[in-house]
């Protein structure tokens, strides 16, 4: 491949990336100005945001809790959000991997900093990963809202969470493109909401 293909090859991924983050507005704009009102509502009730994630996700989980603890603009200078990324604490997942099975990583954290009236958000690529699915059960135990960020068809979480947005795309980079936009998007309503 030469330049000029890799050149055009780079637009079209460019191309496809935008049309699909119109799609994706157009078909989950209203679930996530939604979500941000449940999250604040969340918070100002006193409650905490829990995230989860695996793999690559993981990082955009981290992310979540890193701007809702410290701020996503420098233009609002505001007080810092309760969050977790479950994910983070290398030592806590791998003891619980060790002890429990991998499969119990986060539904284990959950049950030991859960309260009811929190919110446990989760992302996955398809819906369907066993430990971000006991997580939401063991959420639901704990009186917690669930929330799903997922791609493809939804699989097993868009059934079980309380409130799911789907980016409905095969392409696992794709799906990690528009949760990584999702967050900084629902982080912006959220400062919004709350510090108007």
């Amino acid at each position: 491949m030469n330049d000029q293909e890799k050149l055009a090859l780079v637009k079209r991924l460019a191309d496809d990336s935008a049309v699909l983050r119109k799609s994706v507005i157009d078909q989950v704009g209203e679930k996530l100005i939604a979500l941000a009102g449940v999250v604040s509502g969340v918070i100002g009730s006193g409650g905490r945001v829990l995230i989860a994630a695996n793999g690559v996700l993981a990082g955009v989980a981290s992310g979540l809790a890193t701007e809702l603890i410290v701020r996503t603009s420098s233009e609002r200078n505001r007080q810092s959000l309760p969050a977790m990324a479950l994910n983070a604490d290398s030592s806590v997942v791998t003891a619980a991997a060790n002890q429990y099975g991998y499969e119990h990583v986060f539904a284990r954290q959950v049950d030991g900093l859960g309260r009811k009236g929190d919110i446990l958000i989760v992302m996955c690529l398809d819906g369907g990963c066993v430990n971000l699915i006991r997580a939401v059960k063991t959420a639901r135990e704990r009186g917690m809202i669930s929330c799903a960020l997922i791609g493809g068809s939804g699989g097993e979480l868009a059934r079980l969470a309380d409130r799911t947005i789907v980016v409905p795309h095969p392409s696992p980079q794709r799906i990690q493109e528009e949760h990584l936009f999702l967050v900084h998007t629902l982080v912006d309503l959220l400062e919004r909401d709350l510090f108007a």
